[in-house]
């Protein structure tokens, strides 16, 4: 039986210096300002706490440049959930911000694509643009955990929980997948990077950061198919989430997803 589940959205930096060059190939304004948000996300009910994705530090925030304004541990703090207690935590990809934050997570057990691990150790890394958005130590910290017994390899669609599965997207990153989460409203997809941003899947504009074109545009497509409807897709970085979600109490960085937007959301 499936179980349903409350999703939140925890912000833990943002960059906003980004123009819209940085978030679309071919725009036609490629000048104008264009803000990135970075989020972990956590579903969760009576009976279980799931992590999705474990953000970055502020060591990796100051190597890189782009500080973070919390800790993703002090965020899920302020929700009420320590990190000692995540059993489960679900990486949609490895890159520095969805994978940055492996070690501070002691008794989780990850859920990775196998295609996505390839992908990272493979001879696609000796490229700099491919290796750009990976972490060297963040990967390695992934190795460990696999021979520490501590990670569950998924090849395609796969179930986490009751009511949570995974599904291999690609596109962005050869192993990048989205979550599907049933909820009260409905089915949600926490699409992660498969869309960075809402203008993304509904108006089929590539992000510049991807590994194959075809399987970032197939993918558009799964995510929504993945949602009862399309407001229920929740793109990886758009400030437009904090804006037409509702938010948590007393968290002023904190928003329920599985409640829905306030009102169907137009680009």
């Amino acid at each position: 039986m499936e179980e349903t589940w409350q999703v939140i959205a925890l912000k833990y930096a943002e960059r906003n210096e980004r123009v819209r060059a940085d978030s679309f190939i071919f725009d036609d304004d490629h000048a104008s300002p264009h803000a990135m948000d970075y989020f972990v996300w956590v579903a969760r009910n009576g009976n279980r706490t799931i992590l999705i994705d474990t953000g970055y530090d502020a060591v990796e925030g100051e190597r890189r440049g782009r500080p973070v304004l919390r800790h993703p541990v002090e965020a899920l703090k302020a929700a009420g959930i320590a990190p000692e207690d995540i059993d489960t935590a679900i990486i949609t990809h490895l890159h520095y911000d969805h994978a940055g934050g492996l070690d501070a997570f002691p008794n989780a057990v990850f859920h990775i694509q196998s295609a996505e691990m390839a992908f990272a150790t493979g001879p696609c890394m000796c490229h700099h643009t491919l290796q750009m958005p990976y972490t060297a130590e963040h990967v390695c910290q992934m190795i460990r955990h696999v021979y520490s017994g501590r990670v569950v390899f998924h090849d395609g669609e796969g179930a986490v929980a009751p009511g949570i599965t995974l599904h291999h997207v690609g596109g962005h990153s050869r192993g990048l997948q989205a979550v599907r989460v049933k909820t009260d409203k409905g089915y949600l997809c926490l699409a992660s990077d498969a869309a960075h941003y809402y203008e993304n899947f509904i108006h089929q504009k590539s992000f510049p950061i991807v590994d194959s074109i075809e399987d970032m545009h197939n993918g558009w497509k799964t995510i929504q198919a993945l949602a009862t409807h399309r407001d229920l897709v929740i793109p990886g970085h758009d400030p437009l989430v904090t804006r037409h979600f509702p938010g948590l109490d007393n968290i002023p960085f904190g928003w329920r997803l599985d409640l829905g937007p306030h009102a169907t959301i137009e680009i």
